[in-house]
């Protein structure tokens, strides 16, 4: 039987939505034998809800049914130059759909779609260990993401400093510019790492990735962010032909308040933690794919947000 090695992919939302949507994209690829020299094709897609008010941490009321859908799919390719170093290009594709308060406290409906903020990460295996029985990787990733997504939603954080005061008992907005904007308007750094152990049928990862962020348009800056994933799995099936992995993914967010004209944004705010299972499929030297679906066991956020009730995550991998 061949040994088995980690492939990650490395990427980076378009733009921060209320929580990070898609702040890294992990590969299905836990491919058999060495990654080779050669070119990487594939597409991700994450669906999240967000239809909970929590306000400080704590759930509020949603009497207006306030919610958005985000849609994030990326498409990337990639060229691996030697069985250790490679690059990667991701190109993301968004669409959001939302119902929230307007400034008078009124139900507004409305949609956000288009390109986001390009990425171009490279990855580097920095340490391979592989025997029949076990397996160690440790990989590190580095990149820069590009402006090229729209940042025109950013201008309501200028609007809202004008608006006039909702009207007494008014339903207020938990979503805003920031989070439907498709860019930033900045050019952001992309540092990561990842950890890969097998024993016989049974493996762990674990995976850290820190975003760097500028000011962009409007004079606004989102705040860093540390976002985190991984956990222990089982090889339901391992050979030459093909292999399936279940796996208990646990992931997080640490993000701070993002700054606007100077000043810290209350609603910006956001510390996460979410469970649940994910399968993962090899067939042959070449496909992969993978599905997972995320469940919130802890959201503390600042001031009122919407937050997520659940994602599902999918990916394929073709490497020729």
């Amino acid at each position: 039987m061949k040994i088995l090695s980690l492939s990650v992919l490395a990427g980076v939302v378009a733009a921060p939505a209320t929580a990070c949507d898609l702040c890294s994209v992990y590969s299905a690829m836990q491919a058999r034998g060495e990654v080779n020299k050669g070119f990487t094709l594939g597409v991700a897609e994450q669906v999240t809800h967000y239809g909970t008010l929590q306000e400080d941490g704590r759930q509020v009321p949603n009497s207006l049914n306030q919610h958005l859908d985000s849609s994030i799919s990326q498409l990337f390719a990639g060229y691996n130059f030697t069985d250790r170093f490679g690059v990667q290009i991701n190109l993301p594709i968004i669409y959001r759909s939302f119902q929230r308060a307007d400034d008078s406290g009124r139900v507004e409906h409305g949609t956000e779609s288009g390109v986001g903020d390009v990425s171009l990460v490279a990855n580097f295996l920095a340490y391979r260990q592989a025997t029949k029985n076990d397996t160690f990787a440790w990989t590190l990733h580095a990149g820069v993401k590009f402006p090229t997504g729209r940042s025109d939603r950013l201008k309501e954080e200028q609007d809202e400093l004008t608006a006039p005061p909702p009207p007494p008992g008014a339903a207020e907005s938990g979503i805003h510019g920031h989070d439907l904007a498709l860019g930033s308007g900045s050019v952001d750094g992309i540092v990561g790492t990842g950890i890969f152990a097998r024993r016989h049928r049974s493996f762990l990862t674990v995976n850290a990735q820190y975003t760097i962020r500028t000011k962009g348009d409007f004079d606004y800056q989102y705040a860093n962010d540390l976002t985190w994933w991984g956990g222990p799995g089982v090889y339901l099936s391992l050979n030459e032909n093909d292999t399936v992995a279940l796996q208990l993914n646990v992931s997080g967010e640490s993000k701070g308040r993002d700054t606007f004209q100077g000043a810290k944004a209350d609603d910006t705010g956001i510390t996460s933690v979410f469970l649940g299972p994910q399968i993962s499929v090899t067939w042959g030297e070449r496909l992969s794919a993978e599905v997972g679906a995320d469940l919130p066991m802890s959201i503390d956020n600042t001031a009122l947000q919407s937050v997520p009730d659940y994602r599902v995550r999918a990916a394929v991998n073709w490497r020729f």
